[in-house]
């Protein structure tokens, strides 16, 4: 999940994905914006099936790929 969570990022952002770690900062080191999140958020429901509540959107869920793979698994887990 994190490989493909990564490559969504790096080909959205045009970056190259070997520089961004599972807890590479995502939005403090300037690789994802507001509207990459958005982009992310719409991946993340048509690849998982997860739906995000606007009182998710925090840096907790979203700030790096670790963050954003681990909200995904309770997620899923939740709907199970």
């Amino acid at each position: 999940m994190k490989e493909k969570i990564r490559g969504f990022i790096a080909e959205t952002t045009f970056t190259d994905p070997e520089i961004i770690l599972d807890n590479t900062m995502i939005f403090e080191d300037g690789i994802f914006d507001s509207m990459g999140l958005l982009g992310l958020i719409n991946y993340l429901e048509s690849e998982y099936g997860v739906v995000t509540e606007d009182v998710e959107l925090q840096e907790e869920n979203f700030g790096s790929v670790e963050r954003i793979a681990a909200f995904v698994d309770r997620k899923i887990h939740q709907m199970n």
